[in-house]
């Protein structure tokens, strides 16, 4: 089974909390603090394997978490970080936000890697907050937890010819004629249902990789039929085969067959308009097939005069190696590069500034008998701070103190013993200038 679209819940590690501890050696007196920083968490990075062909592996694996960092450790040693998590995807894979639409990277080349999910850093131990005052603090942090988000993987097929055309047109019979694919055959229309690759060897030392992608309807750029589950693979390739079947045994026109499906390519994407194309002349070893031919290039040469057409017949394969030479020279005259320019990769462009002074603004509502404190800064804080020492609570009161908090919870009428709640904690105000 084909896989070409998934959505994934990706998480980087939480970074290792930091460690309280103090030397105790018999020799140094007032040893002081030893407790060293947490490990950092890992990061999930997305690898492109060439060897890959589709996202069936995750169809079964959804949820991918990085390892956390270690914790600190007593005589001032760091807690080791955490490996990062390599996942591997195909070549040919556009990683979306789900949230945000934006696209996080478009991956085309073996080896290439993206960070997806930034690991946390390491939560300090409490040799970094001794002072002059407070040589020996009973203060750690927590570590940062992982970025987090869910993620849609798109894979558009990599191919360096591509097949067009209506269902049951022959596109299936070229490919399964030209080379040592097998795809599912049929006399029924959707035959195939998802793309299938074939490496075409030419005969004369040249070689490319065809691909029969499923077959078009009108209304197909709206989702109509297999709608963009098709187009989406359409624009990596560097050139277009559009198969006609000129016997008209369908009993459709073969000209209006050819505007259909170049409108549909032109309304989901205008540069597949400029793409080369070969029309394929296909089933012309059936009845009418000469007469609809000259019909054909009269119609269609009045609308493109360099428009090539090459009659042949995937049944006989008579003037399919002549197809095969064309497209073999068309491919050498156009670039090696994808035919579609590669999406920026946003993560190697964003620039992160550290601001010089943080958001001290905070909001105070009233739930009931408590006064609910709400404020970016605070409950950063509140999520690093170990608050199991009289040190934690100390540094909290000062940090409320000198934003301003506390004055403005006398003046909306907070009193001793009146509840306050910050985030999950909730505390009782205290009258008592020497806490802060």
């Amino acid at each position: 089974m084909f896989v070409d679209k998934a959505k994934i819940f990706v998480k980087g590690g939480d970074g290792g909390d930091g460690l309280v501890a103090f030397r105790r050696e018999k020799y140094v007196p007032e040893g002081g603090p030893a407790g060293g920083d947490g490990g950092k968490g890992g990061d999930v990075i997305f690898r492109v394997d060439e060897g890959l062909r589709t996202l069936m592996d995750f169809r079964y694996q959804r949820h991918f978490k990085a390892q956390r960092g270690e914790k600190g450790r007593n005589k001032s040693q760091h807690g080791a970080g955490a490996d990062d998590m390599i996942v591997r995807i195909p070549p040919g894979t556009v990683l979306i936000d789900d949230d945000s639409g934006e696209i996080i990277a478009d991956m085309t080349r073996h080896g290439q890697e993206v960070v997806v999910a930034r690991g946390g850093r390491g939560g300090r131990g409490n040799i970094r907050f001794a002072t002059p005052n407070n040589p020996a603090p009973e203060l750690a942090e927590n570590g940062e937890e992982g970025q987090e988000r869910y993620v849609v993987l798109e894979l558009k097929v990599m191919a360096d010819v591509g097949l067009v055309g209506f269902p049951s047109v022959g596109k299936s019979t070229l490919l399964s004629v030209v080379s040592a694919a097998k795809p599912k055959i049929g006399a029924y229309h959707f035959t195939t249902i998802t793309p299938n690759l074939g490496v075409v060897d030419v005969g004369d030392g040249r070689s490319f990789v065809m691909a029969d992608l499923p077959g078009l309807i009108e209304g197909a750029h709206e989702g109509v039929g297999l709608g963009h589950e098709f187009l989406r693979h359409i624009e990596r390739t560097r050139i277009i085969i559009h198969v006609v079947d000129m016997a008209g045994s369908e009993g459709r026109d073969p000209f209006e067959d050819w505007v259909k499906i170049n409108d549909e390519l032109k309304q989901y994407n205008t540069g597949l308009a400029d793409r080369p194309q070969i029309v394929a002349a296909n089933k012309m070893d059936m009845e009418e097939a000469e007469e609809n031919l000259a019909s054909f290039r009269e119609r269609a040469g009045s609308l493109l005069p360099d428009l090539e057409i090459l009659p042949i017949s995937s049944l006989t394969r008579k003037g399919v190696q002549e197809l095969l030479y064309r497209a073999a020279d068309l491919l050498d005259s156009i670039p090696q590069a994808p035919a579609v320019e590669e999406v920026a990769e946003s993560g190697e462009h964003k620039v992160y500034k550290l601001k010089a002074t943080e958001d001290d603004s905070f909001t105070i509502t009233r739930d009931n008998e408590a006064y609910v404190v709400s404020s970016p800064k605070i409950e950063r804080m509140l999520k690093r701070m170990q608050l199991n020492s009289h040190d934690a609570i100390l540094k909290l009161a000062r940090t409320l103190r000198h934003m301003g908090v506390d004055e403005e919870l006398r003046k909306r009428g907070a009193v001793e013993g009146t509840i306050v709640r910050i985030a999950d904690f909730e505390f009782e105000f205290v009258e008592n200038s020497s806490y802060y």
